[in-house]
């Protein structure tokens, strides 16, 4: 895929995320919602940034098997179910998107849940990747 991520100017500069991004490629990846779940269903981590970090594992562990890498993602939603909590952690959660999925970030949206399919996830997070 070749993206090119657009920041126009005359919008506040982007911050863990990009304003539009164009992606050229053959191949859409639909990824469903993941969670902190672990491979026996079980939901990990006492921590947001603990929780966005395996669900964010999760997220690319299903783009790597349809043939995906990071750099293939144009569109990332994350649902938080406390979007405040996610501004608190919000250098600490750029910096594990950083360490797992690159210095590029897709087009990204935060959206506040009242609570995920499994009660005790904080976090999860969906998204489609193009793939050459």
């Amino acid at each position: 895929m070749t993206a090119e991520r657009v920041n126009p100017p005359e919008l506040s500069p982007p911050a863990g995320f990009s304003h539009a991004v164009v992606a050229t490629g053959s191949r859409l990846v639909f990824l469903a919602g993941q969670t902190a779940l672990d491979a026996d269903g079980k939901v990990v981590g006492d921590t947001l940034p603990a929780q966005f970090t395996r669900a964010l594992t999760n997220l690319l562990t299903a783009l790597r098997a349809a043939g995906g890498t990071p750099a293939d993602l144009a569109r990332v939603t994350v649902y938080a179910t406390d979007v405040a909590a996610y501004r608190t952690h919000a250098r600490e959660l750029g910096r594990i998107w950083r360490e797992l999925a690159g210095p590029d970030y897709p087009a990204m949206a935060v959206i506040g849940a009242a609570r995920l399919w499994d009660a005790q996830a904080m976090v999860e997070l969906d998204g489609f990747a193009v793939l050459s």
